[in-house]
């Protein structure tokens, strides 16, 4: 039985390069990069150079590039640090974002009772920019955290749009770019937002490695503690040939980018089709929806819903309904649910996310497999 692998949303394989590069660290450049012999020096090299390449790609300077473990500390580091360092009382978000920031933000209003508000989302899965701009205009405070490509639909955030916004309104602008950062360009000074996220192993890179963007003089302090590595923001020992997959997986994605993002279109383009044959009134949960994503509501009994994904996996084929960090609840969509009526929710939905690595014949596979069920 041929696997299937169409979750690339959740994380995608490893590029044979970046594991290359990955196992020359491991085997030759052992060194702790805060020591100071030749071999602490060799591996700060490697680290140094790597945060060099990553900020290059998104127009950034290098001192802005803080490395974590993941883009959920990042998030958490930047809005916890807002409210207790930056005076932020208020923070405005959507009901849509991924649970990194939803739960963040809850956790803060707890316990530091900062004001959160919540901007529309449109029967399209978009937000109302409308709405957005009238919750801005406050003497409160403020920081406004947005997801650019959301990680269940696929919508996309006119990030430079929400941008200017904020800067108009003084407010502080924290973007979650985990699922468009190696997908799209993205350049930091053009889009004037103070901080955005990322995950090496959304872009083919490894797990357990992200980063920070910060904009020059943010005056963010340190959540971890005991260490000065990261220039004092980030303690602990850097894992040095995790940065360095993560900025060869970075460097190969924009090298392919306009390839890939061709490829992977048609790909979604011929997925909907093959889909629409089966299921003539099959529709696209969003508008507008980023290029790797579909996120497809089937017209399929609710009594289904909840074996879909079971019977897909025995036949080898990896689909989601969800954020993979929630899709072993049946629980509808905490995104779907705020856009979709309760009827449309019942429905099952599947998140089908391409990377380059798919072929026609993996389509192919997953739509012969839905005709079974």
């Amino acid at each position: 039985m041929k696997k299937v692998y169409l979750d690339n949303a959740a994380t995608t394989p490893i590029h044979p390069e970046v594991i290359t590069a990955m196992m020359s660290v491991l085997q030759n450049d052992f060194g702790n990069p805060s020591s100071t012999h030749s071999f602490g020096r060799s591996a700060k090299t490697l680290l140094e150079s790597s945060r060099k390449s990553i900020a290059k790609l998104l127009n950034a300077q290098a001192s802005e590039i803080i490395f974590t473990s993941s883009a959920t500390e990042a998030t958490n580091w930047i809005l916890t640090s807002a409210v207790k360092d930056l005076g932020i009382k208020r923070i405005i978000t959507t009901k849509i974002e991924h649970h990194a920031t939803l739960h963040t933000v809850e956790h803060l209003a707890k316990e530091f009772g900062i004001q959160v508000e919540y901007v529309t989302i449109l029967s399209n899965g978009n937000i109302d920019y409308h709405d957005f701009a009238d919750k801005l205009h406050s003497d409160v405070p403020t920081l406004v955290s947005l997801i650019h490509v959301n990680n269940e639909i696929g919508t996309v955030l006119d990030i430079k749009r929400v941008s200017n916004l904020c800067k108009y309104a003084k407010a502080l602008f924290h973007c979650d770019t985990v699922q468009s950062v190696g997908k799209t360009n993205l350049d930091v000074q053009e889009l004037g937002v103070d901080f955005l996220v990322a995950s090496a192993h959304k872009f083919h890179g490894p797990k357990g490695i992200g980063f920070a963007y910060l904009k020059k003089n943010s005056m963010l302090q340190p959540m971890i503690f005991g260490g000065e590595q990261e220039k004092g923001m980030r303690a602990g020992t850097e894992a040095v040939h995790q940065v360095v997959g993560m900025a060869k997986a970075l460097e190969l994605a924009c090298e392919n980018l306009e390839n890939d993002t061709n490829y992977i279109s048609d790909l979604k383009n011929y997925c909907f089709s093959e889909l629409k044959n089966i299921f003539p009134d099959v529709k696209i949960n969003g508008e507008n929806t980023f290029y790797n994503l579909l996120n497809v509501q089937l017209p399929l009994s609710e009594e289904k819903t909840s074996m879909l994904l079971f019977t897909l996996d025995m036949k080898g084929i990896a689909v989601s309904r969800g954020s993979a960090c929630q899709s072993g609840s049946i629980k509808p969509s905490h995104v779907l649910a705020e856009f979709l009526s309760p009827e449309e929710t019942k429905k099952p939905s599947l998140r089908i996310s391409l990377s380059h690595f798919n072929t026609k014949e993996d389509i192919d596979l997953l739509v012969e497999a839905l005709k079974t069920v």
